[in-house]
């Protein structure tokens, strides 16, 4: 049976606008979405990144609720943010890697002829909100066009998936001086601040698609200063440029809520703070979590994410309830009110949670699927499944060959670092979530790696 979590209509809009009828609903929020790229779990100073200095993403978690279980829909940067924008799986859209990828010639696996850019036929999520009456902007790292840069990537930018306006900004090259916002960092920032004050009477959902922390590893020497003088960073297994990026970062989160409250837009406005995949382990620890971007283990998918919306979510809360970035997509547009049952969507709705329910959301199993290899990871094909504490993930390269160890199980509950396989200690386990893996990438038509001829 297909999954399908869209909890749209009178029965879910019951507990957030009692019995209105439909000219009587109020007015929904603005919607600001803050993506970084790149960062991990713990390298943030609310979630437990102490050589992190962020001030303000952790004020805005003091504000409203924060997530100790999201997690990215993929571990790269692509497949993520088509699954936020399109509300679908990765493996349904066959868009399960960045762009074009990397050949792997000594591989021995073939990997599948994947999506390469996000449809125009997909009603995205900007599409949505605009038929709704959002205005919408895209200011950042887009990486779901046909090619990164123009003219090839025109045709399927932001501004013909649903975006009224939009900058696209690149990740540093060779010829970018460290000096002057290489990351454009304040230049997403100061277009998203002039958005905001264009569009204070507006309903607006604004797209901030940051390139920061993704590498090259670069910022002002000013910066970088601060942190290499303070052992803190090397205590943490933390490169001092990493933490000056996210130091930016953080200022440029700041001024955008200044903005928001400079204008009195504070109260009727819901923040988002996400990420796309987990951090590069190379350049900071994921502690407590393994491995990092690229990797099915958690320090690749396990993100922050953030909310705030004064009034509707409280203060301060926390919760340990699942959600992945395909969830967003049907939470957004309950909160727009905007309809979507004629959509095939793969999330589920969480305004109930965001609004207080007390009691817990229906469990799910969340799933990925990566039948490539990474070569900036060292990560090879597999999939992975976690339902409740448990976590499966199959390695399709030792499954394909018939080799030992193509299935490793993990106890989250206990083990958060995947340090102990219980596959063999725990067989009725394994085979149930591995049977629910295989039913979903079936449901989804994933695509498989085959073995190379």
């Amino acid at each position: 049976m297909q999954m399908r979590w869209i909890w749209i209509g009178c029965v879910a809009f019951l507990g957030f606008m009692g019995c209105h009828s439909p000219e009587e609903l109020p007015k929904p929020p603005n919607i600001v979405f803050i993506l970084a790229d790149d960062l991990g779990w713990s390298q943030l100073g609310c979630y437990g990144g102490a050589a992190y200095r962020t001030p303000n993403i952790d004020q805005l978690a003091a504000e409203g609720i924060r997530f100790t279980q999201a997690y990215a829909a993929a571990a790269v940067c692509s497949p993520t943010r088509a699954a936020i924008m399109s509300g679908q799986h990765p493996a349904r859209l066959h868009l399960t890697d960045f762009l074009k990828g990397e050949a792997f010639p000594d591989s021995l696996l073939e990997q599948p002829d994947w999506q390469k850019f996000l449809p125009l036929e997909v009603q995205t999520l900007a599409e949505t909100l605009r038929q709704s009456g959002y205005r919408t902007a895209h200011f950042g790292k887009w990486h779901l066009s046909k090619e990164k840069r123009p003219p090839g990537s025109t045709s399927h930018n932001p501004l013909q998936q649903g975006f009224d306006e939009q900058l696209i900004t690149y990740k540093p090259g060779a010829e970018t001086n460290a000096e002057d916002d290489p990351h454009n960092v304040d230049t997403i920032t100061t277009r998203a601040m002039e958005f905001l004050r264009r569009n204070r009477d507006s309903t607006f959902f604004l797209y901030l698609s940051h390139n920061a922390i993704h590498d090259p590893v670069m910022e002002s020497a000013e910066r970088v200063q601060r942190f290499a003088r303070d052992s803190t960073q090397e205590r943490h297994g933390v490169d001092p440029v990493i933490a000056a990026i996210t130091e930016r970062l953080d200022d440029g989160v700041g001024k955008v809520l200044r903005t928001l409250d400079d204008l009195g837009l504070e109260e009727e406005t819901l923040v988002i703070f996400y990420s796309d995949n987990g951090g590069k382990s190379t350049y900071a620890d994921q502690a407590p979590f393994r491995a990092g971007k690229g990797w099915l283990y958690e320090g690749g998918i396990r993100v922050p994410l953030i909310l705030r919306w004064p009034g509707k979510i409280a203060e301060g809360s926390m919760t340990e309830e699942f959600m992945t970035s395909v969830d967003l997509y049907p939470t957004l547009a309950a909160i727009a009110q905007a309809p979507v049952d004629h959509l095939e969507l793969d999330g589920k709705n969480l305004l109930p949670l965001l609004k207080g329910a007390t009691d817990r959301l229906e469990s799910r199993p969340l799933f990925w699927h990566y039948p490539h290899y990474h070569r900036g990871s060292g990560m090879r094909p597999a999939s992975a499944v976690r339902s409740g504490r448990y976590k499966l993930i199959e390695w399709h390269q030792r499954a394909l060959l018939g080799q030992a160890g193509a299935l490793e199980l993990y106890d989250l509950g206990h083990d958060p670092g995947e340090s102990y396989n219980l596959a063999d200690s725990l067989p009725e386990i394994k085979d149930q979530l591995y049977n629910k893996l295989k039913n979903w990438r079936t449901e989804v038509d994933a695509q498989m790696p085959s073995v190379r001829k």
